[in-house]
Order: C-alpha cells, then sequence, then structure tokens
C-alpha cells in the first residue's frame, strides 16, 4: 500500500466521522424537544457507515452509506400542564438517549482525533523521506 492512500483513507474516516458528530449533535439539541418541523415527536437518527474502494485494491476507505431513524419507543411522560399532553396529561417526547449519545460523540470525537494524527504521522514520514536525498 502506497504512504499517499492513508490520506485518502484517512481522509475518508474523517469525513464519515464528521457526520456522525452532526448527527449527534442534532440528536442532543431535540433531545427536550416535543414536536418536530413535522408536527410530530422528533426521531433519533444514526449514521450507517460502508467500506468504499479508496482506488488501491488492498485498502478501503470509509462512507457514510445512509442516515436512518431509530425505531424505539418514543419517551412518554407526564405532564399535564403542557400544551401537548394528552387527554390524559401525557406528553410524547423523542426517543433520544442523552448518555448513548455521548458517548457516541466522545467515540466519534476521539476516531476523528486518531485520523488526524495518522495523518500527521504520514505527513512526518513523507517529509523525512524527502529529506533523506539533501545529505
Amino acid at each position: 500500500m502506497s504512504l499517499f492512500n492513508v490520506f485518502n483513507i484517512s481522509g475518508s474516516a474523517m469525513s464519515a466521522q464528521a457526520q456522525r458528530l452532526n448527527t449527534v449533535a442534532s440528536n442532543l439539541a431535540n433531545a427536550d424537544s416535543a414536536t418536530s418541523a413535522n408536527g410530530t415527536p422528533y426521531k433519533a437518527k444514526q449514521v450507517v457507515f460502508s467500506a468504499t474502494p479508496t482506488g488501491s485494491p488492498d485498502a478501503s476507505g470509509v462512507k457514510v452509506l445512509k442516515v436512518i431513524e431509530d425505531n424505539s419507543p418514543a419517551k412518554v411522560v407526564y405532564d399535564p400542564k403542557h400544551p401537548l399532553a394528552n387527554d390524559k396529561g401525557y406528553v410524547t417526547m423523542p426517543n433520544v438517549n442523552v448518555t448513548e449519545e455521548m458517548v457516541n460523540m466522545i467515540s466519534a470525537s476521539r476516531a476523528y482525533q486518531n485520523n488526524v494524527e495518522t495523518m500527521n504521522a504520514a505527513k512526518t514520514m513523507l517529509l523525512k523521506t524527502l529529506t533523506i536525498g539533501q545529505q
């Protein structure tokens, strides 16, 4: 595998993790909202990754295959004073688990950071390779 493939692989992984971070941020931002833009409770979203060829037969990158809605049941909270409460006083809230989203955020940011470090290491190796002939 060429050292230049490291940039393609790490770059694709960084792009995928950035989209994962954006999805987590959206989930966290809507965790306490009773309705979404279409009037129904917000549904948490999850990113699905897929391997993608990078041009080299022995290497694969990462791409976001799709963003799916989480089909877990919505939370039902008793709050009779809420304007969206039903006749029994219950409000349907988003199915966002804040703890899981925080774990996803930490995992995605660490994966992003690891790919940045990988690219920096490859860059350093290429620069040192160029200086070999100067002595």
